[in-house]
């Protein structure tokens, strides 16, 4: 089967040509694989769009009005390739990351300014979630996850690490006492967040295999970690986050990490990720680049 497109070149060619020999020659094929593609363009619409003779070709009225439709569809689709090829040397396009709420609001969302003065042609588009998304099927561009990765076919630059703390406020601990074995916290108000797999099932795990189980309840769970530091700001209870979300409230010291006796578990790091393309969009890249650069030089932001 001939290339529909190759065919309206073929015939675009032939019209300023002035002939399929002419057209063929412009294309790098043969004069009989031009007039084969002039032949099953014809055959296709089921109308003649050229009057051929041995010395002339002639528009039909048909092919007038054909010829017009074609040069605009091979111009589209032109620039729409230039476009695409431009944006794999260019940073240029909109780009799209997801991430999780709370990280994405204090980490990332802070530095894209100076991305965005960095590539001013890249325009931004950002899913703050922390409902897991999947990269391909949803259309994002990047996806930035906190935690162990599961089984994919993704590619992952890891951006850092992101150590977990067990906090309660000084009030909740002068209130019912402080624990010092994670046996002990079965006896206390443990808050607990429900997109974990390490607390949304009623119990938590230490150790850094997360191997050593402890089974707790509380009075509040939630799919957020600030909406768990908030009810520990106002003494409700114990909560197991990640350094980025009680960080702020640890230097303060309106919250106080608890020393047990097996240590936290670890939580598996920071990474981005994004489709195993061998050639990413320039903008895609880009991004990858800013945010390995900039963790880099500042990993206190996440320790």
């Amino acid at each position: 089967m001939l290339d529909h497109l190759t065919s309206m070149r073929v015939f675009i060619q032939a019209v300023a040509q002035g002939s399929l020999s002419a057209a063929g020659r412009a294309l790098a094929m043969s004069p009989a694989m031009a007039t084969k593609h002039m032949d099953a363009l014809e055959a296709k619409l089921g109308i003649k769009l050229l009057h051929r003779t041995t010395r002339q070709l002639t528009l039909t009225d048909s092919g007038s009005e054909y010829l017009e439709a074609c040069q605009r569809i091979l111009q589209e689709l032109d620039e729409a390739e230039a476009e695409v090829s431009a944006q794999r040397v260019e940073a240029i396009g909109r780009l799209r990351i997801n991430m999780p709420l709370s990280f994405g609001t204090r980490f990332i969302t802070p530095l894209l300014p100076a991305f965005s003065r960095r590539y001013p042609l890249v325009e931004l588009e950002l899913g703050l979630s922390d409902s897991q998304q999947d990269l391909i099927q949803e259309g994002w561009d990047l996806i930035i996850r906190v935690g162990h990765l599961a089984d994919s076919s993704l590619k992952a630059r890891r951006l850092g690490e992101c150590p977990m703390h067990v906090c309660a406020s000084p009030e909740y601990l002068a209130r019912y006492g402080t624990p010092r074995r994670v046996a002990d916290l079965s006896g206390h108000n443990c808050l607990s967040y429900t997109r974990s797999p390490l607390q949304d099932k009623g119990t938590w795990s230490f150790g850094h295999e997360g191997d050593v189980q402890v089974s707790v309840k509380g009075n509040l769970k939630a799919d957020n970690g600030d909406a768990l530091l908030a009810a520990a700001l106002q003494g409700q209870g114990v909560i197991y986050q990640p350094n980025f979300i009680v960080s702020d409230a640890l230097a303060r010291h309106a919250l106080v990490a608890l020393e047990l006796d097996h240590p936290p578990i670890d939580l598996g790091g920071l990474h981005v990720l994004f489709p195993p393309d061998r050639r990413l969009p320039a903008k895609v890249r880009a991004m990858i680049d800013y945010l390995v650069e900039v963790f880099s030089e500042s990993p206190c932001q996440l320790k």
